[in-house]
């Protein structure tokens, strides 16, 4: 299926050897796995931001401080609310809360 060579062995069998299965296989994969691998990275580049800007655990920060850092507020893990309505906006562990004027209060979860 993917190098057109003969194939000796089962009458089942589609590749001439694992090259040529893993490379069909890759091939035919790519696109999915750029979308995820793209992703990914994106998740990462926003908790090493996330991370950075709260050595402590809890702090607040501006949408500019992080929008200059290459932040991605389209891409997070998880949204908790509270009891009381508030939105948390989790990248795994890290997360933040927008607060007033710009703001965002940056929490680890534990």
């Amino acid at each position: 299926m993917e190098c057109g060579e003969k194939i000796v062995g089962r009458v089942d069998k589609k590749f001439c050897s694992d090259y040529c299965r893993n490379a069909y296989h890759n091939t035919r994969n790519k696109d999915r796995k750029n979308l995820l691998r793209n992703i990914n990275n994106r998740l990462r580049k926003n908790y090493r931001i996330l991370e950075e800007l709260n050595p402590n655990e809890k702090t607040t920060v501006s949408k500019n401080k992080l929008l200059t850092r290459g932040f991605d507020f389209e891409h997070l893990t998880s949204i908790y609310t509270t009891k009381t309505g508030k939105v948390y906006y989790f990248v795994y562990d890290q997360g933040y809360l927008p607060i007033n004027k710009g703001f965002y209060a940056l929490v680890k979860r534990n």
